[in-house]
């Protein structure tokens, strides 16, 4: 699963509020909702919070494997 729990470390280091990222950046507030949720979001987005925070994808989001799944089921 996607995890987008290092954005949010990756906002506090930078400074960047939700509040700027919906009115300084015209982030919608669905699109943080998903990210709250973890679920899924274009590369766009992805995209559009690494040059917002500018950062690598990898401090925005990470792949989490589910406990007891392989990559075959």
């Amino acid at each position: 699963m996607i995890s987008y729990r290092p954005l949010w470390e990756t906002m506090r280091k930078k400074g960047v509020t939700q509040y700027a990222l919906i009115h300084r950046y015209h982030i919608s507030p669905g699109q943080i909702t998903r990210l709250k949720r973890d679920e899924s979001v274009s590369t766009h987005t992805i995209d559009s919070f690494c040059r917002i925070l500018d950062c690598r994808v990898e401090d925005v989001m990470e792949y989490l494997p589910l406990a007891g799944k392989s990559a075959a089921d």
